[in-house]
């Protein structure tokens, strides 16, 4: 069963739709790892070191716990008879930024009414609370931004400035020796200076001796390849603290990389990260580039770019004929929603560095009820990747790569009822690439379908795993490496259709 709905119109309705008893039907089995009870509430089964699949639920836009608004319009933008329409929305933008947020902290929406926007270089939301809106998708009767000329670049930014800053003095460190994957509790030296509602980075380490048990020290060379370096796979993870008891700090998502002493342990500080914005969306638009031919890459190469952002979304959006992708999340973006998007059409080099259709490096994005066709990367993470982050019942149709973590090391990514022609890998890439070695680990395929999928577990620091896929089985780039969990290959019935949509509807019913 594939699941269509609108996240910003489902919660209450879909809550009350769970309450049901669960009685098992001949050929319906649940996962060893997470059963789903009589009243709808979930139980997790651990491994021998405490490790669980995470919670998934508090990802995308405002967490899922409110809908993506339909903001006022403030301004109205008509295509220019000339199609040179940079200036023009680039101006409304500007405009609409200078307008005093409601307290909602939306200024507006600026509405693109339908026709043709050329636009020689690019546009840029560098301030929160505005949506861009036009009147569709569809080329005839919709609203088009053209990436037109040559150049390659990303027609539409959006982001703020900064980065994550520390708070001086506020470093304590994780006491416990071992955290496993799916906690949202450690215990920590001290607890004081800390409150309820406080905003922190649980900070995990990559010390030498863990770059070396993970064996990238050690990634078979070839020309350009790199090996990874002690201190430049640090992860810090966005989180929030629900609860402290004594020295015992409870966090409003999971920990999704097992944190271990001999590894350097963990910490967590207080941080700030000024001049990132939020509340901006992007709605109903249809994007091209201008192109020269099917192998031309001087030209627009990302559609919507999006960093230094939280609390927005993209949702109606079809993008045709870029380089590398529709929607490519970057550094400093956390819970952005993306929905019913399309990547097709795209121009370029079928080779390394392209065709990535949606992709994903920032944390906490729901990516969801999307499509792809003739990229090849389609649903992707980048490097330092920090879960959880979930890609929900998409497809991808003449794909010329594989999906999934692609390189460097993604933390907690969930992979939901993805339906692909092509290979979904979870794997040790080795010196693909300038040396992209593990891609990920805590990697969930679930009840997804393709030609086929590699899982392999890392050396280290935990497993991945491929629950219910509809596929073949493939032993991947190195065939010495061990395999995943694997449960229940091409075996219809599986209770929990979706994982993310159980664990979204079991947290309504029961907030933690």
């Amino acid at each position: 069963m594939r699941h269509k709905f609108f996240i910003t119109t489902f919660i209450l309705a879909a809550i009350s739709l769970t309450v049901v008893s669960f009685k098992a039907y001949k050929g319906e089995w649940q996962s060893k790892l997470v059963t789903l009870n009589t009243d709808g509430s979930l139980t997790y089964h651990p491994d021998e070191q405490g490790n669980t699949l995470p919670d998934f639920s508090r990802v995308g836009y405002r967490e899922g716990d409110k809908a993506i608004p339909d903001v006022p319009i403030v301004k109205t933008v008509n295509a220019p008879a000339d199609g040179n329409g940079q200036q023009l929305i680039q101006d409304a933008i500007n405009e609409v930024a200078k307008l005093t947020p409601d307290a909602n902290g939306y200024r507006g929406a600026i509405l693109l009414k339908k026709g043709v926007y050329k636009v020689a270089d690019s546009l840029r939301i560098s301030t929160s609370g505005i949506v861009l809106r036009g009147e569709g998708q569809e080329a005839k009767t919709g609203t088009t931004l053209i990436a037109s000329g040559t150049g390659q670049r990303t027609l539409l930014n959006i982001g703020g400035k900064g980065t994550v800053k520390e708070t001086a003095g506020t470093r304590v460190k994780i006491t416990d020796g071992f955290v496993p994957v799916g906690t949202k509790s450690f215990n920590v030296a001290s607890a004081a200076g800390y409150a309820v509602g406080d905003r922190i980075i649980v900070y995990r380490p990559s010390p030498e001796n863990w770059i070396h048990d993970l064996k990238m020290d050690q990634i078979v060379a070839r020309p350009g390849t790199k090996q990874w370096q002690s201190g430049e796979y640090d992860m810090h993870y966005e989180r929030v603290i629900t609860k402290i008891e004594g020295n015992k700090i409870y966090i409003d998502n999971p920990i999704v990389m097992q944190m271990e002493t001999k590894y350097g342990g963990g910490a967590i500080y207080k941080y700030t990260f000024a001049g990132r914005i939020s509340e901006v969306g992007i709605e109903n638009i249809r994007f091209e580039s201008d192109y020269a031919n099917d192998t031309d890459e001087n030209h627009g190469w990302i559609a919507i770019g999006i960093k230094n952002t939280e609390n927005g979304w993209v949702r109606n959006v079809a993008s045709r004929y870029f380089g590398y992708a529709c929607v490519s999340t970057d550094g400093g973006s956390r819970n952005i929603t993306v929905t019913d998007c399309k990547c097709t059409d795209a121009k370029s080099v079928i080779t390394g560095g392209r065709r990535y259709s949606f992709n994903n490096t920032g944390q906490l994005n729901l990516f969801l009820n999307c499509q792809a066709e003739d990229g090849r990367h389609d649903y992707v993470t980048g490097a330092k990747v920090c879960g959880p982050n979930v890609f929900y019942n998409s497809t991808a149709k003449n794909t010329h790569a594989d999906a999934g973590p692609h390189h460097r090391w993604a933390t907690g990514t969930l992979y939901d009822n993805i339906v692909s022609d092509g290979d979904i890998d979870i794997q040790d890439r080795g010196n693909m690439g300038s040396g992209h070695g593990w891609s990920g680990v805590t990697q969930i395929l679930w009840n997804c379908t393709a030609a086929k999928a590699v899982v392999q577990k890392p050396w280290v620091s935990g497993e991945n795993y491929c629950i219910g896929l509809h596929g073949g089985r493939d032993a991947g780039h190195f065939k010495d490496r061990e395999d995943g969990y694997w449960e229940g290959q091409n075996k219809n019935g599986l209770v929990l259709t979706s994982l993310y949509m159980a664990q979204f509807k079991a947290r309504h019913l029961s907030p933690q």
